[in-house]
């Protein structure tokens, strides 16, 4: 395996470290995640006319994602803590186009910060416990909503430079 492809969090013994950034240099990063949460008609209705007994889902959510990019490193065991510049957490709403589809709350998280390591985990985080508050927001009247497609879309800065995925 040559150097460029060898899994920075191991060592040369196979064991899991944390990669020591100390000598690389601060330049501005940011990412961008995204991910869906799809519900029934409904439920997206409640959700839109704040019709659920635990306020107010969107609001919520956005703190939520917000606070979980925060705090990546305290859940991914080799994330650096990290001085976050920037956490942006949007929300789409889709309804469902004909019977029988699903509607669909498209979550963005933009993260930015001027550091030594990207900040893709804290993207990709945010989007996710956002989607997970959603689903515990609303869960007492759509137990079959699915957080769906976490994924990285783009992220910038940094050595491998910009990575645009959609």
């Amino acid at each position: 395996m040559s150097e460029q492809q060898r899994l920075t969090h191991l060592d040369e013994h196979g064991q899991a470290r944390m990669v020591d950034v100390g000598d690389k240099a601060e330049t501005q990063r940011l990412a961008i995640a995204r991910g869906e949460v799809h519900m029934r008609q409904e439920t997206l209705r409640l959700i839109q006319t704040d019709g659920l007994p635990k306020g107010d889902v969107l609001a919520v959510a956005r703190v939520a994602g917000i606070m979980a990019a925060k705090k990546t490193h305290e859940l991914i065991p080799m994330c650096h803590p990290l001085l976050l510049s920037s956490v942006k957490v949007d929300f789409e709403l889709h309804p469902a186009q004909e019977e029988g589809q699903d509607a669909v709350v498209q979550i963005t998280a933009t993260v930015k910060v001027t550091g030594k390591t990207g900040v893709e985990m804290e993207a990709l985080t945010a989007v996710s416990v956002a989607g997970l508050t959603i689903y515990d927001m609303a869960k007492a009247v759509d137990k079959a909503m699915r957080l769906e497609g976490v994924r990285l879309v783009e992220k910038h800065g940094g050595k491998s430079g910009d990575v645009v995925l959609e």
